[in-house]
Protein backbone atom coordinates (compact mmCIF):
# COMPACT_ATOMS: atom_id res chain seq x y z
CA UNK A 1 0.00 0.00 0.00
CA UNK A 2 1.05 3.30 -0.81
CA UNK A 3 1.32 6.44 1.71
CA UNK A 4 -1.67 8.26 2.62
CA UNK A 5 -2.14 10.96 0.02
CA UNK A 6 -2.30 14.14 1.78
CA UNK A 7 -3.43 17.36 0.17
CA UNK A 8 -4.55 21.09 1.42
CA UNK A 9 -6.73 23.30 -0.13
CA UNK A 10 -8.12 26.50 0.63
CA UNK A 11 -11.80 27.31 -0.60
CA UNK A 12 -13.97 30.56 -0.41
CA UNK A 13 -16.94 30.12 1.92
CA UNK A 14 -16.80 28.88 5.81
CA UNK A 15 -16.51 25.07 6.70
CA UNK A 16 -20.41 24.78 6.99
CA UNK A 17 -20.54 25.72 3.27
CA UNK A 18 -17.82 23.37 2.29
CA UNK A 19 -19.41 20.45 4.18
CA UNK A 20 -23.09 21.45 2.95
CA UNK A 21 -21.79 21.38 -0.52
CA UNK A 22 -19.84 17.81 -0.69
CA UNK A 23 -22.87 16.03 1.71
CA UNK A 24 -25.69 17.43 0.18
CA UNK A 25 -26.61 15.02 -2.78
CA UNK A 26 -28.06 17.91 -5.26
CA UNK A 27 -25.45 20.37 -4.58
CA UNK A 28 -22.77 17.68 -5.28
CA UNK A 29 -24.11 16.67 -8.29
CA UNK A 30 -24.46 20.14 -9.94
CA UNK A 31 -20.66 20.50 -9.21
CA UNK A 32 -19.54 16.60 -10.62
CA UNK A 33 -21.84 16.88 -13.17
CA UNK A 34 -22.57 12.83 -12.36
CA UNK A 35 -25.90 11.37 -10.93
CA UNK A 36 -25.52 11.45 -7.16
CA UNK A 37 -26.70 10.14 -3.70
CA UNK A 38 -25.72 10.19 -0.50
CA UNK A 39 -26.93 9.47 3.30
CA UNK A 40 -26.13 12.65 5.55
CA UNK A 41 -26.27 9.87 8.68
CA UNK A 42 -22.91 8.27 9.77
CA UNK A 43 -23.46 4.68 8.58
CA UNK A 44 -24.96 5.98 5.43
CA UNK A 45 -24.34 5.31 2.05
CA UNK A 46 -22.86 7.32 -0.80
CA UNK A 47 -22.71 6.87 -4.46
CA UNK A 48 -20.96 9.78 -6.95
CA UNK A 49 -20.21 10.29 -10.57
CA UNK A 50 -22.73 7.74 -11.75
CA UNK A 51 -22.16 5.24 -9.48
CA UNK A 52 -18.00 5.29 -10.29
CA UNK A 53 -17.31 6.27 -6.59
CA UNK A 54 -19.19 4.13 -3.62
CA UNK A 55 -19.28 3.89 -0.14
CA UNK A 56 -20.38 4.74 3.58
CA UNK A 57 -19.87 7.37 6.01
CA UNK A 58 -18.18 6.92 9.20
CA UNK A 59 -17.68 10.08 10.73
CA UNK A 60 -19.56 13.31 10.12
CA UNK A 61 -19.28 16.73 12.30
CA UNK A 62 -21.00 19.24 10.25
CA UNK A 63 -18.27 21.67 9.41
CA UNK A 64 -15.35 20.21 11.03
CA UNK A 65 -14.55 16.53 9.80
CA UNK A 66 -16.24 13.81 7.33
CA UNK A 67 -14.59 10.27 7.30
CA UNK A 68 -15.80 7.51 4.54
CA UNK A 69 -14.82 4.51 3.64
CA UNK A 70 -14.30 5.14 0.04
CA UNK A 71 -14.10 2.80 -3.39
CA UNK A 72 -13.74 2.84 -6.88
CA UNK A 73 -15.95 0.34 -8.77
CA UNK A 74 -12.94 -0.86 -11.01
CA UNK A 75 -11.05 -2.25 -7.85
CA UNK A 76 -11.05 -5.76 -6.53
CA UNK A 77 -14.65 -6.90 -4.38
CA UNK A 78 -13.95 -5.71 -0.72
CA UNK A 79 -11.27 -3.21 -1.47
CA UNK A 80 -12.12 0.39 0.56
CA UNK A 81 -9.99 2.51 1.50
CA UNK A 82 -10.74 5.32 4.16
CA UNK A 83 -10.70 9.58 3.51
CA UNK A 84 -10.64 11.84 5.98
CA UNK A 85 -11.25 15.77 5.45
CA UNK A 86 -10.67 18.31 8.69
CA UNK A 87 -11.60 21.50 8.22
CA UNK A 88 -11.16 25.01 10.16
CA UNK A 89 -11.50 28.26 8.94
CA UNK A 90 -8.90 31.15 8.60
CA UNK A 91 -9.45 34.42 7.71
CA UNK A 92 -13.65 33.70 6.53
CA UNK A 93 -12.35 30.95 4.18
CA UNK A 94 -12.39 27.28 4.47
CA UNK A 95 -8.96 25.12 5.30
CA UNK A 96 -9.04 21.93 4.05
CA UNK A 97 -7.05 18.84 5.09
CA UNK A 98 -7.19 15.74 3.59
CA UNK A 99 -5.81 12.26 4.10
CA UNK A 100 -6.51 9.31 1.75
CA UNK A 101 -5.23 6.50 2.86
CA UNK A 102 -5.18 2.66 1.98
CA UNK A 103 -5.44 3.72 -1.73
CA UNK A 104 -3.24 1.13 -3.63
CA UNK A 105 0.40 2.06 -5.47
CA UNK A 106 -0.89 1.31 -8.39
CA UNK A 107 -3.77 3.56 -8.38
CA UNK A 108 -2.27 6.09 -6.40
CA UNK A 109 -1.79 8.93 -8.97
CA UNK A 110 -5.13 8.31 -10.48
CA UNK A 111 -7.03 8.76 -7.02
CA UNK A 112 -4.65 11.93 -6.22
CA UNK A 113 -5.09 13.99 -9.82
CA UNK A 114 -8.77 12.68 -9.11
CA UNK A 115 -9.52 14.77 -6.12
CA UNK A 116 -8.51 17.72 -7.93
CA UNK A 117 -10.13 17.51 -10.95
CA UNK A 118 -13.42 16.05 -10.08
CA UNK A 119 -13.73 17.99 -6.47
CA UNK A 120 -11.23 20.85 -5.37
CA UNK A 121 -11.45 22.69 -9.15
CA UNK A 122 -15.28 22.12 -9.41
CA UNK A 123 -15.91 22.77 -5.73
CA UNK A 124 -13.65 25.87 -6.24
CA UNK A 125 -15.85 26.91 -9.13
CA UNK A 126 -18.97 26.26 -6.87
CA UNK A 127 -18.26 28.08 -3.92
CA UNK A 128 -16.83 31.20 -5.71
Amino acid sequence: MAKPIHQEVTFNGTPEQFYDAYMNEKKRAKYTEGATTISMEEGGTFSCHGGTITGRNIELVPGKRIVQAWRVAGWPDGMYTTVQFELSESDGKTQLVMDHCGVPDEFEDGVASGWHARYWEPLQKFLA
